[in-house]
């Protein structure tokens, strides 16, 4: 439990797990449940915004996708380099862009949104966090 890259490890397993959670929310469709709700749905839906040809309904459906695929491309960067990366300098350097985009990504989901990305995506934080201490101080002493 003390090797930095089973933690790596778990990170990537949570960042493809968030990205399929996160694609799921392009399977279900807003229903109303009052006329205020109503009235929102549809202007997201059909109110061109000045200046733009798409709706707000298309921007955040845009957004949505570019999160699942930020997820799943660390994701999948990190398991290919887990498995293949010889050289440990160019997987913590790895290490590190991954934890400054997450952080950041993290701070972002805390502010702006709710509990279930904000868990998600603090738990890939998380780990992240724990396999970078270990690689820079663990791995040091031994």
């Amino acid at each position: 439990m003390r090797n930095y890259k089973t933690w790596y490890w778990v990170a990537a397993v949570f960042q493809f797990l968030t990205a399929a959670i996160h694609s799921l929310s392009f399977l279900n469709d807003p229903k109303a449940e009052n006329e205020t709700e109503k009235t929102l749905i549809g202007l997201m839906q059909n109110y061109r915004l000045s200046g733009l040809e798409v709706t707000m309904s298309q921007i955040v459906t845009a957004l949505s996708a570019c999160m699942t695929f930020v997820f799943l491309f660390g994701a999948l960067v990190n398991a290919w380099m887990l498995r293949r990366a010889q050289d440990e300098a160019l997987l913590g350097g790895i290490l590190t862009i991954n934890l400054l985009v997450f952080g950041a990504l993290f701070v972002i989901m805390l502010v702006y949104t709710f509990l279930p990305p904000i868990i998600l995506t603090g738990l890939v934080f998380f780990f992240l966090l724990l396999a970078f201490a270990l690689r820079r101080f663990v791995s040091k002493q031994e």
